[in-house]
């Protein structure tokens, strides 16, 4: 499926009911300035809306965001639900928790990893590759049992952190939800190629590209490479904004993107 018109994703809704919450405008630090685009943030010159392209998979995403992320137009989570359209997203607050988010981690259909360094945890609840596949269950409409679908596997819900390191360490710590599903350490070889903010890691991965590894883990490889592809030419439109550069929409990256658009839209 590629870049028609679309509905505002959880994230966009997300930022939306953050700004009703404001008492003032967020003003990026160090971004462009002018209008910007609703559907993708970036200023309207270097709108990035044209190349957008949903790849629908078995696997999701929860992404529990802290207070400012969504706000920032730089943040990456808002790529993968460009993507990936079983993507939900939901304020972080340590005082109290979504109803809904709870709702969606007890829903039968799903098997959450929280997706975390390691060598923060236990042992004991880490695991660097996916669960076996077991059945997914539904309701039984007549009885207080849910019904296993034999030929149904669960499907992988991916929570990520979409924060700081900092602030998704406390959003780990206090978030006793999580603490009934295990924790998936990923194993990146490859360097962080993200450019719009710093870590003091190299192997610090934004929220877009620990998604890519997350699709490409559960066999998603068409999403994942697209997220890969999406991320790149977002970087470059951002610092091309900033720079109030003229967008080249023959380079490498993009070309990569429009090759991985063709093959979604043939599935």
């Amino acid at each position: 499926m590629s870049s028609a018109a679309h509905s505002p994703h959880a994230v966009s809704r997300l930022r939306t009911a953050r700004l009703a919450r404001s008492t003032r405008p967020f003003l990026a630090r160090g971004g462009p300035h002018g209008e910007r685009c609703g559907g993708c943030r970036l200023i309207l010159s270097h709108c990035l809306c044209h190349l957008r392209t949903v790849v629908p998979t078995h696997a999701g995403f929860c992404l529990l965001m802290a207070e400012h992320e969504t706000l920032k137009p730089s943040n990456t989570g808002w790529l993968i639900a460009d993507v990936v359209p079983d993507t939900m997203a939901f304020g972080w607050a340590r005082t109290e928790t979504d109803p809904a988010l709870l709702t969606l981690l007890a829903d039968p259909q799903w098997q959450p990893y929280v997706v975390f360094p390691g060598e923060f945890v236990a042992p004991e609840r880490v695991i660097t590759q996916l669960l076996p596949a077991v059945p997914a269950a539904v309701s039984n409409a007549d009885s207080d049992t849910a019904l296993a679908i034999p030929n149904i596997a669960k499907r992988p819900l991916f929570i990520l952190l979409d924060a700081t390191w900092s602030e998704a360490r406390k959003i780990f710590k206090k978030s006793p939800y999580l603490l009934p599903f295990p924790v998936l350490s990923l194993e990146p070889e490859q360097v962080s190629r993200y450019q719009l903010r710093r870590s003091r890691r190299d192997d610090h991965l934004c929220t877009s590209e620990v998604a890519a590894l997350c699709l490409a883990l559960a066999g998603e490889t068409l999403a994942a490479q697209t997220l890969e592809a999406y991320l790149d030419v977002f970087t470059g439109h951002y610092l091309y904004a900033k720079q109030q550069w003229k967008i080249d929409h023959e380079d490498a990256a993009h070309q990569r993107l429009r090759t991985l658009m063709a093959q979604a839209a043939t599935r």
